[in-house]
């Protein structure tokens, strides 16, 4: 417990900052994280960041990641990010050809799907980000009430599992009482907050978004479970890789995104 508080406190002196400075700093955060993520889910899998299939889904990661205020510079190019990650698809299943299957087509498959799992849930953080701080706190804060209410109501009452195969120690009670906190504390941001909706647009975005981060985190728990690993990462001592701090942020963030809340 004190090396997890210790690591979070780091953590925070080091992200905070940034995060309310934004800009291309924030972006540059962003980017290294994903990087970071993608390095830890091919690892999982026994696969290699640094070789050519690793570089090529970096390259695809990034382009996925590419912020929308600077789609000028994307212009200059004359490609879309489709069409872009047409291409590095392509490459990825001419590198099956090439190692005689050695780097087999599910590993393409592989690598693709987690450049665009990692991409899209940071490429989202970044639009978060743009639209306003106050949004980028409210997806943290109600994360966090659900984690610790699911932690604590779990703890406390806790009898029914919720999906014992993949996370056992999880409740149905505890899944509740992460929601219910969740809501209090987007009651406390409808209130106090400058967002642009009403206090029950945001209470039932909030139960939506509570569910799919509940959710987030049990993906990153079959992923875990299914290569036999306890930890995406060791990158935050304590607390894991970056996978295990923002797998409910990559499922939260995209649907934040979808309910066109700004």
């Amino acid at each position: 417990m004190k090396q997890r508080i210790i690591t979070g406190v780091v953590a925070a002196a080091l992200f905070l900052p940034i995060v309310f400075y934004g800009g291309l700093p924030f972006v540059l955060l962003t980017y290294l994280l994903a990087t970071i993520g993608l390095y830890e889910l091919l690892r999982m899998k026994g696969l290699s960041i640094f070789s050519p299939y690793g570089f090529l889904s970096l390259l695809f990661l990034w382009v996925i990641l590419f912020p929308a205020q600077y789609n000028e510079i994307m212009a200059d190019f004359y490609y879309s990010k489709t069409e872009l990650g047409i291409a590095f698809i392509l490459l990825l299943l001419t590198y099956t050809v090439i190692t005689k299957n050695r780097f087999t087509f599910e590993d393409a498959a592989f690598t693709v799907l987690s450049a665009i799992y990692t991409g899209i849930g940071f490429y989202f953080l970044m639009e978060t980000r743009e639209a306003g701080l106050v949004y980028v706190f409210y997806s943290l804060f109600i994360i966090w009430a659900t984690d610790s209410g699911a932690y604590f109501i779990g703890k406390a009452m806790g009898k029914k599992k919720l999906w014992p195969e993949i996370s056992p120690n999880k409740t149905v009670e505890g899944s509740i009482g992460g929601i219910v906190c969740a809501a209090v504390v987007a009651i406390m941001f409808a209130i106090f907050g400058d967002m642009n909706a009403g206090i029950v647009t945001i209470v039932g975005m909030t139960i939506v978004l509570s569910v799919f981060g509940q959710i987030g985190d049990l993906v990153q728990s079959a992923y875990k479970r299914h290569f036999n690993v306890k930890d995406s990462g060791t990158i935050l001592p304590g607390h894991g890789g970056i996978l295990d701090r923002f797998d409910s942020l990559l499922f939260v963030l995209p649907l934040l995104h979808f309910f066109h809340l700004w």
